[in-house]
């Protein structure tokens, strides 16, 4: 997967920073993805492209536990959030919800905005094609993976049942 990265220099951005409280009583992507960043980044929803990456630094998604703010992130396009380290609760939010969150110390600080990213989940590499340069990654637990093709719990779930 490519992508474009909007770089967040920022640790311990919280979920109210991803999808304010104010928008919380709606659970449509398409909807909070119009809310999502805006008190750090005005422009974010302007900005971002389909399968757009976020790359942040430490503790990312930490405070509220609300599976609005990887709706929100979801909806407005981001394909994955790489970041130094993420809140746990968030992380897990994010398999749960089939939406990818990979922590790679290696690229934050060296990804600028607007770099054009490729992600290898097998190989746990990231390669920036603007910059030339690789960063690796542990790859994702294969439960956490199979989460994620399968489009969420629920739907890995439901494909179990039948």
């Amino acid at each position: 997967m490519e992508g474009k990265a909007h770089v967040y220099k920022k640790d311990h951005i919280n979920t109210d920073e991803i999808i304010p409280a104010r928008y919380l009583n709606s659970d449509q992507e398409s909807e909070l993805a119009m809310h999502a960043m805006e008190d750090l980044d005005v422009d974010f929803i302007k900005k971002v492209k389909a399968g757009d990456f976020i790359v942040s630094g430490a503790d990312f998604g930490c405070g509220s536990s609300r599976e609005h703010a990887v709706w929100a992130l979801r909806g407005a396009g981001i394909r994955a959030v790489i970041a130094n380290s993420f809140a746990r609760i968030f992380y897990r939010n994010c398999i749960n919800n089939g939406f990818l969150a990979i922590e790679c110390q290696d690229a934050v600080g060296k990804v600028k905005n607007d770099d054009l990213l490729k992600i290898d989940l097998t190989d746990g590499k990231i390669v920036n094609l603007t910059r030339q340069q690789t960063y690796q990654f542990q790859p994702l637990p294969g439960f956490a993976r199979e989460i994620i093709e399968a489009g969420g719990l629920m739907e890995k779930i439901k494909k179990e049942l039948k």
